[in-house]
């Protein structure tokens, strides 16, 4: 497994979260997307990496283990606490820079291609690792129609939701980021992610908005 650890003194380390982004400015956000999963203890997770990205980011798709009743209120508070726009998606939404649309806790959430750009989808399959929404489901349909153009990262969480999919992603050319043990409330989903190889690095949370930078500037 070839993975890479950031850390404060090597070439991957990037500016803390809580320090103002510059702007992305770069070509072809329509068809990047970057792509979150967590469980325990990402809602503070999500809320760091998101407070650390500039408004205009390529459009970023999310799913958080939550209770339905739970999800719009989470969306509502990362889009009062970050740069980007942030909505619980009800499907059918054009993913746009600047954006991020949240799993509602009813539903999978997928993104599908769209003339020169991605939409959402929302599906009431049945639950994948127990979950719905499952991070499975969706960076299993990143890898599917975004590829090489996605940045794939998994946070904090209990239980393996995620590794799968976002294996998928790393072989359709995705580059991954997995949270950082000393950072994360369980090193679960990261670690299982880590174990079959389907992270590129390892990065410390406060480092993770940075590198999703640096990654989509490459």
């Amino acid at each position: 497994m070839n993975v890479r650890t950031a850390s404060a003194d090597g070439e991957a380390a990037a500016a803390p979260a809580h320090s103002r982004p510059r702007p992305f400015t770069g070509r072809g956000q329509e068809w990047q997307l970057i792509a979150i999963g967590a469980s325990t203890g990402g809602t503070e997770a999500i809320k760091d990496v998101l407070a650390g990205l500039p408004e205009d980011v390529p459009g970023i798709v999310i799913v958080q283990h939550m209770p339905e009743s739970f999800t719009a209120s989470f969306a509502k508070r990362l889009d009062s606490l970050s740069r980007v726009e942030v909505i619980e998606s009800r499907g059918g939404e054009h993913i746009l820079p600047g954006h991020a649309y949240l799993a509602p806790g009813h539903s999978h959430l997928l993104v599908k291609k769209s003339g020169n750009g991605y939409v959402t989808e929302l599906s009431r399959a049945a639950p994948v690792n127990r979950h719905r929404p499952s991070v499975d489901v969706l960076f299993e349909s990143v890898a599917a129609h975004a590829r090489g153009n996605a940045v794939g990262v998994i946070l904090t969480g209990m239980g393996k939701d995620g590794a799968r999919g976002l294996l998928e992603m790393r072989q359709a050319g995705a580059w991954n980021i997995g949270q950082g043990q000393d950072s994360c409330v369980v090193y679960g989903m990261p670690r299982e992610a880590a174990l079959i190889g389907a992270v590129d690095e390892v990065v410390p949370l406060d480092q993770i908005a940075g590198r999703i930078i640096q990654r989509l500037r490459a």
